[in-house]
């Protein structure tokens, strides 16, 4: 039996015959709908002429559905070796297009790997490292990164923290910081917890990120050490919540503009790279 869209066999065949169940060790959730795979890999069209690195794919529901879509290369950083028999099989029916990496998508660096011409990000990450690895593609001092943009799946609640603004205080913090420093963030459409196998116990958002031309200048390090302080502490204000950076937070605050019985969730992101370009020119960053 095969697939009516790609001529290879349905995912649930592919799994079964690989004996892929998901592992919740690994942060594993399978989609096995197509359409929705298809769905993902259109968001973040098109794809003519773009490699993809894709994180996480499984048995490869939304690398097949990347390819499908028109995507010269894709690059798939599997860490769980099940798998790899089964990216085998797409690998041969789309000779030359994909590339399967066995390890691990936090110690790796795609770049090498990526050659000419624009790169994307596209994943349904797994659940216990997206946090982790969206950080790593954001926080280096080398900016605009080797990706044009990135369409990823998180958890719902992990998508309201990384579009969220001080308008939005419950879900404002490091995160929210960072990702609105450097890129455009939306939120594009939800998953239902019924489209995976197992079904987790929480929606899903596919979000995407794009790099800004020109994010407000500052070192990436200072910019975290800040809101790491700040946000450590977010129901203090910051003339409390500052005081693990300097012992004279008032002049900090004062070179910043900022007032000190302001709280972190209150501080917009421009605010936030003040406070860290003020601590760099004072010698204090470490």
């Amino acid at each position: 039996m095969v697939s009516a869209g790609d001529g290879l066999p349905p995912l649930r065949e592919v799994v079964a015959r690989h004996g892929l169940e998901p592992r919740k060790a690994l942060g594993q959730n399978f989609l096995y709908d197509l359409n929705l795979t298809g769905r993902i890999a259109r968001a973040a069209g098109p794809l003519e002429g773009v490699t993809v690195v894709e994180v996480g794919p499984g048995p490869g529901g939304l690398t097949r559905a990347l390819l499908a879509e028109g995507a010269a290369r894709v690059v798939a950083i599997e860490r769980d070796p099940r798998a790899l028999p089964a990216l085998a099989e797409i690998a041969a029916h789309y000779p030359g297009r994909l590339t399967v990496i066995d390890a691990d998508a936090l110690a790796f660096d795609p770049r090498p790997l990526i050659g000419p011409g624009p790169a994307r990000i596209v994943a349904n990450l797994p659940y216990n490292v997206g946090t982790a690895l969206l950080t790593g593609w954001l926080d280096g001092d080398a900016w605009p990164p080797w990706w044009d943009q990135a369409v990823l799946m998180f958890q719902r609640e992990v998508a309201e923290r990384i579009v969220a603004g001080p308008d939005t205080r419950a879900d404002y913090g490091r995160l929210g910081v960072l990702c609105g420093w450097r890129t455009q963030a939306d939120i594009l459409f939800d998953v239902s917890p019924s489209a995976f196998v197992p079904a987790p116990k929480v929606t899903s958002s596919v979000v995407r990120l794009l790099p800004r031309a020109q994010p407000l200048p500052c070192r990436a390090g200072a910019l975290e050490a800040v809101t790491r302080a700040a946000f450590g502490q977010r129901r203090k204000m910051l003339r409390q919540s500052l005081k693990a950076l300097t012992a004279d937070v008032g002049a900090l605050l004062a070179a910043a503009g900022l007032a000190e019985t302001a709280r972190a969730e209150e501080i917009p992101v421009s605010g936030f790279v003040a406070l860290a370009n003020h601590w760099d020119r004072t010698g204090r960053a470490r």
